[in-house]
């Protein structure tokens, strides 16, 4: 029996969020091979590309502008890991300067998110270097973990809508189920590796701000009147499309790293 235009329309994503999470556990995959200079090349060159997507989006009508901000912010990011002094932050802050200060729309927004996406950068390569390879894919997992499990309870389940002004599929039950899935992947992680049971309550955390940072990209999208943030993976929209919810655990960790030493969590 063929499934009805509702069934089909409910999970007509389906395909796109397993190729995502695919492509999220390949780059861990590729972090444990490569490390070092490759894996923080990688990550250079990945954050240019979301700048571009992102200054694409927020000012159409400016072709080379964009490019421009991308080799910047690549160069920038460049800098601040060479660099690992205070002077560092001063860099990864300059292609958040850059969109606030050239004629865009939702310049401050623009240049909030940009600021998220190099700080991202900064942290996934520190992550792999203080912590190793199992943080960085235990970080991964999470992510993942909270969107395929968010994914199916919420087309499953539906109910309330967590925040239908700026992602009108997101339910609470996904929302929730998201939390419930990272804390059993911060649980597997855990009985795995004797890491320290503050992994649980810190990996829903991690859930939570990455569902955060999929909805500011979805917000950016929806102000900017695009489905996609580009075209570069065909059928599958672009970087940030892929990286949005890392971008948001990732920036989550720098901030929880303030408090807590992370890579200890890890029994390191």
């Amino acid at each position: 029996m063929e499934p009805g235009p509702a069934a089909a329309g409910k999970w007509a994503d389906l395909r796109t969020r397993i190729l995502s999470a695919i492509v999220m556990v390949a780059v861990g995959a590729v972090e444990i091979w490569l490390g070092g200079t490759a894996f923080a090349a990688l990550v250079v060159a990945l954050t240019g590309v979301m700048i571009w997507e992102l200054a694409t989006m927020t000012a159409p009508s400016r072709r080379r502008s964009p490019v421009t901000l991308a080799v910047g912010a690549a160069a920038a990011l460049l800098a601040a890991l060479l660099l690992r002094t205070d002077v560092a932050a001063l860099f990864v802050a300059i292609p958040s300067a850059a969109l606030i200060l050239t004629p865009r729309r939702d310049r401050r927004l623009a240049g909030a998110y940009a600021l998220a996406i190099m700080l991202a950068g900064y942290g996934l390569v520190d992550l792999r270097q203080t912590g190793g390879s199992g943080a960085i894919l235990w970080l991964v997992a999470v992510v993942v973990a909270s969107d395929v499990l968010g994914y199916f309870v919420g087309r499953t389940v539906g109910g309330p809508k967590f925040w239908p002004a700026i992602s009108p599929k997101k339910t609470w039950s996904g929302t929730v189920a998201g939390w419930v899935g990272a804390a059993l992947m911060g649980l597997a992680v855990v009985l795995w590796t004797g890491a320290s049971w503050l992994l649980v309550p810190v990996s829903a955390l991690v859930a939570f701000a990455g569902q955060m940072g999929d909805i500011a990209e979805s917000w950016i999208k929806r102000r900017a009147g695009v489905k996609d943030a580009s075209d570069l993976i065909p059928g599958h929209g672009g970087v940030l499309d892929r990286f949005d919810a890392l971008i948001g655990a990732m920036v989550f960790l720098l901030g929880l790293g303030l408090f807590v030493p992370v890579t200890g969590l890890f029994g390191g």
